[in-house]
């Protein structure tokens, strides 16, 4: 009886760690709609993998990180992302890494989110205020002023922003912990949707008067990069 109960308790945990171990990959991009044509299907989460008998060191490499931006924008910053595409030796490994310039007195990397990871943001120049909201019901801000050197890591998939309150332009390199995190802007997403979303919703979600709503849907909503 011993040896059965053992026996027993084997198999449990055997398939409890089957359940532990056992989980979808996390998706890489916005869905994946299914198709039974071959011909038609495309690659998802990640590329299609060089023979790694032909891989180079350019495969790993990037040069031009160090040449600003275009700030010259409706929101005066811009932000240079460094995914798979760019980096190909990047696929699989689940990092990405960003450039953001801000120019003085209010340039913005306005409010948004990253629906694929979380963010550790690093300041080289310039003076940022940074900051990221939590989840219902709290609603929480978090925000620090960040100077030179100071680290600000803005949790996986909430609301956050950076915009230089300094009187000389900001440089920032942020690490993503995903190869493609994608960027949700929310001001973006909810005003300059195609199609726009019914102004009903919006004036009712918002508290906004509906000719307000319809003046800023009507506007053009430019994404920081």
């Amino acid at each position: 009886m011993k040896v059965v109960g053992m026996l027993m308790v084997s198999a449990l945990l055997a398939l409890a760690s089957s359940f532990a171990t056992a989980y979808d990959p996390s998706p890489l991009q916005d869905f994946c709609v299914g198709i039974n044509d071959a011909d038609s299907a495309v690659v998802v989460n990640g590329k299609l993998c060089k023979n790694p008998s032909f891989a180079t060191a350019d495969d790993f490499s990037y040069s031009g990180l160090n040449v600003p931006g275009n700030t010259s924008t409706q929101l005066r910053g811009h932000v240079n992302l460094i995914t798979a595409d760019l980096m190909p030796g990047l696929n699989t490994l689940g990092v990405s890494l960003a450039r953001i310039d801000f120019e003085p007195n209010g340039g913005l990397n306005p409010p948004h989110y990253h629906p694929r990871a979380s963010e550790v943001l690093l300041v080289l120049e310039g003076t940022l205020y940074a900051g990221f909201v939590t989840s219902n019901p709290d609603h929480r801000l978090f925000s620090k002023i960040l100077k030179p050197g100071d680290l600000f890591v803005f949790p996986f998939g909430l609301v956050h922003f950076q915009m230089n309150v300094g009187k000389t332009p900001a440089v920032a390199i942020a690490a993503l912990t995903s190869q493609n995190p994608g960027v949700n802007t929310v001001a973006n997403a909810i005003f300059g949707a195609n199609w726009p979303i019914n102004a009903e919703v919006l004036t009712t979600a918002f508290h906004l008067d509906k000719k307000l709503v319809e003046d800023l849907q009507s506007q053009e909503w430019v994404n920081p990069s």
